[in-house]
């Protein structure tokens, strides 16, 4: 039997911002537990949640980016439902009238464009959270409050692949337009993963399993190809009646979805309107300032990147991957740097460097103005490739400006001076001009190497073996 799998993705996003969404406390991640909190975060009574304009502004932003249609009113709805995480007794979200609605984005899978259909993306604010030690739970409320952007496609994805490619994606996004740093390390990222299996000429979608709070892209991508074996497995032995709506949780440990609850029906959490929120007016005005200050996209930027500069679509990938690769790529470029030359040294050179460091790009000592001295020190035969090198690396060692290097290191181009070094060396060298010129011809590399031990490498190697040539061939 064919089958296919359709699958749709619930994307959380904490929101870059200087306070919560409802309160005055700040919005940072911290290591200690319940250090950002105040009265409205711990649901005291007789506190009042007070919007932060700015969380409305982003998210305006992302709706805007992909392609969503926009609200008249930005108001929210109470979610109702009891957990140890939420201290209100409800969630303040967004139900009948979210941010945006029925938008689209085209995203890059396997050098293909796919059009992905958004269903919704909301403004909410986060819960707690919880740590489970044996038998006892902590609850840490520095998360409480947090602005979260919840974002919901149509199930209009086909494959584990497809589903990655879409996050990824839209982490560039909200990285890009400075909306989250969208960092999964610090638990800014989480996603639900719904997947069902259908025969391939079938009409209506299979049962439906959700996986729920998945912290990494590639355990979404795990949970995937697990679910769809699973079910796929199931279908094609006549036991497709056990698959059952149904929430799980994906073990890392083990790579496989376990089973938590039944969803055999869809949650009534009586949403009602928040009554302590006004609903605030999204005016035109408004939607054309957020939409000017939009960056250029990362798939915008990388068929720029191929199109003027003639990167390779392999290139172009890794330097769009993340906004601060693509901002130092664009400083080089400007700085007159060619632009096929740059993107190498960032590739190979300096993105190894800042993961062996654990470091961000824009930590890195080495600026593109530093780089450049290097690659224009290189090109005017000042030094050699392997200098320029060894150069890079001591320059963001010792943490010194790579002129004071270059001048160290500096080659000898000076022909006379390189035509008296030559002159001395093959004085020496009688019996193996000699076997040269008798058909050993492999002794040519016995020269060169002569004369760079003589120069500590400081030789220019092509007038080296311009003069060698000229010397012994002439």
């Amino acid at each position: 039997m064919a089958l296919k799998a359709v699958i749709g993705l619930e994307m959380h996003c904490e929101l870059k911002s200087n306070s919560k969404v409802f309160s005055s406390s700040k919005n940072s991640y911290e290591k200690d537990a319940n250090v950002n909190i105040s009265a409205i975060d711990l649901a005291f009574p007789g506190v009042l949640p007070v919007l932060n304009k700015e969380c409305v502004r982003k998210s305006l932003m992302m709706s805007i980016a992909l392609n969503c249609s926009l609200p008249e009113y930005i108001y929210f709805d109470r979610k109702n439902y009891y957990y140890p995480d939420l201290p209100k007794g409800y969630q303040i979200t967004q139900s009948h009238d979210p941010v945006g609605v029925d938008g689209e984005v085209i995203i890059e899978c396997n050098k293909e464009e796919r059009k992905i259909k958004i269903h919704d993306i909301h403004l909410e604010e986060d819960t707690a959270s919880l740590d489970h030690v044996f038998d006892s739970s902590f609850i840490d409320y520095n998360r409480a409050g947090v602005p979260l952007l919840e974002l919901v496609t149509e199930p209009c994805i086909y494959s584990a692949d497809e589903a990655v490619a879409f996050l990824e994606h839209i982490k560039r996004i909200y990285q890009y337009c400075d909306i989250s740093d969208a960092d999964s390390k610090k638990g800014q990222i989480r996603c639900d993963v719904n997947v069902s299996m259908m025969e391939e000429d079938a009409k209506e979608l299979g049962t439906r399993v959700e996986v729920k709070n998945i912290n990494s892209f590639s355990s979404v991508y795990d949970a995937i190809v697990y679910e769809i074996n699973r079910q796929s497995e199931l279908i094609n032995s006549g036991r497709g009646d056990e698959i059952v709506q149904e929430t799980r949780r994906f073990d890392e440990e083990s790579g496989t979805t376990k089973r938590m609850r039944s969803k055999e029906d869809a949650i009534d959490y009586k949403y009602f309107v928040e009554p302590n929120i006004p609903k605030y007016k999204v005016s035109k005005e408004w939607v054309e300032e957020i939409s000017s200050c939009i960056p250029e996209l990362p798939l915008d930027r990388k068929k720029r990147y191929i199109k003027e500069y003639g990167l390779s679509d392999y290139d172009a990938n890794i330097i769009i991957k993340e906004k601060d690769y693509a901002d130092y790529f664009e400083k080089c470029i400007s700085l007159g740097m060619d632009a096929k030359e740059s993107a190498n040294w960032i590739i190979v050179n300096i993105l190894a460097y800042i993961n062996k460091l654990d470091i961000g790009i824009n930590d890195l000592f080495i600026t593109p103005e530093k780089l450049k001295v290097i690659i224009d020190a290189k090109k005017k035969g000042a030094i050699s490739s392997k200098q320029a090198k060894e150069i890079f690396v001591k320059v963001i060692e010792d943490k010194k400006d790579p002129i004071e290097y270059i001048k160290d290191n500096s080659q000898i181009s000076d022909k006379e001076e390189l035509i008296k070094i030559i002159d001395d060396i093959l004085l020496k060298s009688e019996s193996q001009i000699e076997a040269y010129k008798a058909g050993r011809s492999n002794l040519f590399d016995y020269f060169v190497g002569q004369v760079m031990k003589n120069t500590r490498g400081k030789a220019n190697p092509v007038m080296t073996k311009e003069i060698l040539n000229e010397k012994l061939n002439g």
